[in-house]
């Protein structure tokens, strides 16, 4: 490859390195667009602001200001309708500063080469992931968060693929590829494959979810290595959330991934000069691309950077568990359909066979109503609560997210009898009938979208769905129903991704953890447009609730 290969650029890029790693207050908007016009590219900024629905504690921002700067490459061998993407997200410090240091020396290396047949665009973004969606808004014209931002001044092509660098450490001793994005989304696994292939060319140790790459794949210990890393991609890929700033560009169907230094195996080292040849090569790659990345899949698992599980391997295993639910609503069906008892003088009981509309259609309609609360009052009674209460806003929004989800468990199981008086036997066989089709498509649609988080809405959804009868005990049933709702299921998911990272936590952090992650899933709704929690909230709890109805039928 022969990146940086010359001593003085060596050098040139170590002092951009210790220059850039000197301690800051915010990105060096100035500094970074003189540093990109002296490497021969066009440089353009753009400033952008949002006001968070209520303030991430996790960074201490509520009004967020910044600029992005990026500079165009232009290719010097094609009619400039396409380009690629490499970004460095800068925050306050230096926590990615190498990263940064390296894109600039990255740019100042391809400035000289004359191979280019697609526009490269070097994007320093502030604030992370809200700068990111600030600027692919603006590069595609699109607003559909609410962002306040000016206008691109110079554009590019049409984005063919992206690659976001991030380097926390001054010791890099792997280079960790990072894949799952915004709702689920995955890049195709062509990048994934370029990414493995050129690691080893090189000889750079690269890993997936932090884990080395076994070769005992016959042992128990290898077997269970992998499922440990198979389940941490479930894991993240169900959150739903952009696990890297590559998330957003999957919203556009740009193929993108974040490569991340890590400082995890000290019997290894990588320095800045191999981490250059490794996106040297990627980029060539891609620069040779006739047409975007489509031949490989879209729909994958992976226990290792050499092994993937494909969408006809994994969707087998959901699809046993819908058609519990197809199975049981098939009974229930028959049921229905049964000739209606008789009494002594040969007339049928209709009071047993006839339920009326409104005995299903209450309970449905309060339940969904209720969903609509979870979903609509945290955010809109966080001012209220601070007011009566010695909270912050951002624990406001979690504590009234989790009073109207328990008081949601009050409601509904009484409202069939508000306009119709008991209910019948064949009320609740109806109501159940609707509720096991409704989950069924439900959990088959966001299988779809999200295999990770349908098929674990699934194994904890369908179980109770399949017994719950009203005839079933109360407190046991109950007891049950609550440990498989889907906040006990996001509580246990908190836990278990501790475990699977190795990082054990004790009830109190882990419960501290937990009200983290709700509020975390709310802002990244408003923020990014992630579907995980308006999914939880108006379809798949209300479709709990008529269950939990059902439980408590008289």
């Amino acid at each position: 490859m022969g990146l940086l290969s010359d001593p003085n650029r060596r050098r040139a890029l170590i002092n951009l390195l210790t220059r850039l790693n000197a301690p800051i207050c915010g990105m060096p908007v100035e500094w970074l667009v003189k540093t990109m016009q002296a490497r021969g590219l066009e440089v353009y900024t753009q400033r952008f602001s949002r006001t968070l629905p209520f303030p991430d504690e996790n960074k201490e921002r509520y009004m967020v200001k910044g600029t992005n700067v990026y500079g165009i490459l232009r290719a010097p061998r094609a009619p400039r309708t396409e380009a690629l993407v490499l970004s460095a997200p800068c925050t306050p410090g230096d926590n990615n500063n190498q990263a940064v240091g390296l894109l600039l020396g990255l740019a100042q290396y391809f400035r000289n080469q004359i191979y280019w047949a697609k526009d490269i665009i070097f994007l320093v973004n502030d604030h992370d992931l809200i700068g990111m969606q600030a600027w692919l808004e603006g590069y595609h014209h699109t607003n559909t968060t609410g962002m306040d931002w000016s206008p691109l001044q110079g554009r590019g092509g049409s984005i063919q693929a992206a690659l976001s660098l991030e380097l926390s450490s001054d010791v890099v001793t792997s280079m960790d590829l990072v894949l799952e994005g915004l709702n689920g989304q995955l890049p195709n696994l062509d990048l994934a494959n370029l990414f493995y292939a050129f690691c080893q060319k090189i000889g750079v140790l690269c890993t997936i979810q932090g884990k080395l790459q076994r070769n005992d794949w016959d042992s128990v210990s290898g077997y269970s290595h992998a499922v440990q890393t198979m389940m941490l991609m479930v894991m993240k890929q169900a959150s739903g959330r952009p696990w890297g700033d590559h998330g957003l560009f999957l919203r556009y169907h740009i193929e993108a991934a974040t490569i991340k230094g890590i400082n995890s195996f000290r019997q290894y080292k990588t320095d800045a000069t191999t981490i250059g040849r490794l996106l040297e090569g990627m980029y060539r790659k891609l620069n040779n691309l006739l047409e975007r990345l489509h031949q490989s899949y879209f729909f994958y698992l992976m226990p290792s950077l050499s092994h993937f599980v494909s969408i006809g391997y994994y969707m087998p295993a959901f699809g046993l568990l819908a058609v519990i639910l197809l199975l049981r609503a098939l009974d229930l069906w028959v049921q229905l359909a049964t000739p209606p008892p008789t009494t002594e003088d040969g007339i049928a009981d209709i009071e047993q066979s006839s339920p009326g509309v409104l005995s299903v259609l209450t309970p449905l309609v309060i339940s969904h109503l209720t969903g609509a609360a979870l979903y609509m009052l945290p955010i809109r009674f966080q001012e209220m609560a601070v007011e009566h209460f010695p909270v912050s806003e951002t624990e406001a929004v979690v504590l009234t997210a989790i009073a109207v989800y328990t008081a949601g468990l009050a409601l509904p199981h009484n409202t069939h009898r508000l306009l119709s008086g008991e209910g019948t036997e064949q009320g609740w066989r109806v109501l159940k009938l609707v509720a096991l089709l409704y989950l069924a498509v439900l959990l088959g649609c966001t299988a779809l979208i999200n295999f990770s988080l349908g098929f674990i809405l699934a194994l904890t959804l369908v179980p109770a769905a399949a017994f719950v009868t009203p005839h079933v005990p109360k407190v046991l049933s109950a007891f049950v129903l609550v440990i498989l709702s889907p906040a006990c299921t996001l509580l246990f998911s908190v836990f278990f991704f501790q475990e699977l990272q190795e990082m054990p936590v004790s009830f109190l952090d882990g419960w501290l953890l937990y009200l983290s992650v709700i509020s975390q899933g709310i802002l990244d709704h408003f923020l990014y447009g992630s579907l995980v929690y308006p999914l939880i909230a108006l379809l798949v709890y209300p479709c709990w609730l008529l269950f939990w109805n059902i439980l408590f039928w008289k």
